[in-house]
């Protein structure tokens, strides 16, 4: 993950895309191509011919293109909610936490991350790594570094940092495969990130997040202490909302927003919950568009904590966010159900 942002596009692996290169790539991405050469020669180590010859062998795909303008945060709270809270997911989570009790618990002890948002993490992304992505990163990176205006800087800011990665971690970037946004591993991590919060938490001398459940673990919990989460405080909790006050208050829907009202206020304007908190505590009120179980317009009503926010950090969507919150209560009382 990179100070920067923090990708996500590792949740649309859920459903999988054809990814067949196109033949005739756009005269931007080999323009671009040279002038990313050009802009990297010399610089710590790498030289334009051999920047030249691994570039020459990443290839231009349409279908890269096509899966980011269709991302799954653009669908309702009702319909992205099913894709993720699932009797699979669950049990999947509980399992996960089985195989590596003493690795989360350690995690929790280090990082002060409650386990099982870290095991839904995993599980939201790559379903605990049944699915860590199958376009080669070269390919994403460049595709969308070289030719997909709206975002190009920041992926071929990602293309720099997978390159000094593959140096770094000993990978090969023509082997190395992820999500069409070039996310890796099972915690889907984007090249920034990975530099910048990974962690060897296995204590082998590398950080591998395709093949050590041990260094995943300790990097999730790593970004999000490193993006300020409070050790033993709430998520979210559901909440009640009179009809006048959505009009006076101001509400998150998809896109986050850091806390900004406080418990106090909140409780002032009429808004319920079911937990005792101090007038003072930082909240954002959020409206998701549900399936009618929580009012007769449908909408559900939450308010979202400062870990709630967090979540966020890791995927900027509300839905992300809610999906990770309502997996990790389920996988927790599966797994002290022990079942």
């Amino acid at each position: 993950m990179s100070p920067r942002c923090k990708t996500v596009a590792g949740i649309a692996l859920a459903i999988g895309f054809s990814f067949a290169a196109s033949a005739e790539p756009p005269d931007a991405y080999r323009t671009g191509i040279e002038r990313f050469v050009a802009d990297m020669d010399g610089e710590q180590g790498f030289d334009a011919e051999t920047l030249r010859g691994l570039l020459s062998q990443a290839s231009y795909r349409q279908s890269i293109i096509d899966a980011i303008q269709r991302p799954y945060e653009a669908k309702p709270w009702r319909d992205y909610r099913k894709i993720f809270i699932t009797p699979e997911r669950i049990r999947g989570g509980a399992r996960f936490w089985r195989e590596n009790a003493a690795t989360l618990e350690r995690a929790e002890a280090t990082f002060g991350v409650k386990q099982e948002i870290i095991v839904a993490i995993i599980g939201v992304e790559t379903n605990y790594g049944a699915n860590v992505g199958t376009y080669p990163v070269l390919d994403a990176l460049s595709t969308l570094g070289f030719a997909y205006p709206p975002r190009a800087d920041f992926f071929r800011g990602e293309l720099e940092d997978f390159l000094r990665l593959t140096r770094e971690e000993e990978i090969d970037p023509l082997r190395a495969v992820g999500s069409y946004a070039g996310a890796m591993g099972k915690p889907q991590f984007i090249a920034s990130s990975y530099r910048a919060y990974a962690v060897d938490f296995d204590g082998d001398g590398r950080r591998d997040l395709w093949n050590s459940d041990a260094d995943v673990i300790g990097s999730v919990a790593n970004y999000f202490s490193q993006h300020g989460w409070r050790s033993g405080e709430a998520v979210a909790y559901p909440a009640r909302s009179p009809q006048d006050s959505p009009q006076t208050l101001a509400i998150a829907e998809k896109a986050p927003l850091a806390p900004n009202l406080t418990a106090g206020a909140l409780s002032n304007a009429g808004v319920e919950w079911d937990a005792t908190l101090p007038a003072e505590t930082p909240l954002t009120l959020l409206r998701l568009d549900g399936d009618g179980r929580h009012g007769e317009d449908g909408d559900e009503y939450w308010i979202g904590l400062t870990n709630f926010y967090v979540i966020t950090r890791y995927n900027h969507s509300n839905l992300y966010a809610m999906a990770v919150h309502q997996l990790s209560e389920s996988i927790r009382a599966r797994h002290l159900d022990g079942s």
